[in-house]
């Protein structure tokens, strides 16, 4: 087995088929999206394949070791991942291959009108664990 990091961008991937901004989708297609979204991770928690997975909120800190006493905090300036990242899954497959077929399933998650998004996933093994680019 293993493990893959599956990140949902908000910007900064190839353009999905379908990018309207998830701000200007209404309740309904939002909670669309989410349903699909959990749908998908308890059917994998049923094959054994589903590691843990987190939506991000929008706000973030910068924060480092400065000697001793209170580490500095700052807002900013930030590499924009509070603007890229929107949230990621991990996963726990037996190959690469099963990895991207499960990237690529969860890309079709539904958007604005409920069509599939077509989004772009990036997909990134964990350091240490066995990756076979298998075709």
């Amino acid at each position: 087995m293993a493990k893959y990091l599956l990140l949902k961008h908000y910007r900064g991937a190839p353009t999905p088929v379908e990018d309207t901004p998830m701000d200007q989708w209404t309740p309904e297609e939002v909670s669309a999206h989410m349903e699909y979204m959990a749908d998908f991770a308890r059917r994998l928690e049923g094959t054994g394949e589903f590691v843990d997975s987190q939506a991000l909120g929008s706000g973030g800190t910068w924060v480092r070791f400065d000697g001793e006493g209170r580490p500095p905090v700052t807002d900013g300036p930030f590499a924009e991942t509070k603007d890229l990242i929107a949230g990621w899954m991990v996963i726990d497959v037996d190959s690469y291959a099963r990895a991207v077929e499960l990237a690529g399933e969860l890309s079709a998650a539904p958007g604005k009108g409920g069509r599939p998004i077509h989004e772009w996933l990036e997909l990134r093994p964990f350091m240490g664990s066995p990756v076979a680019v298998d075709g």
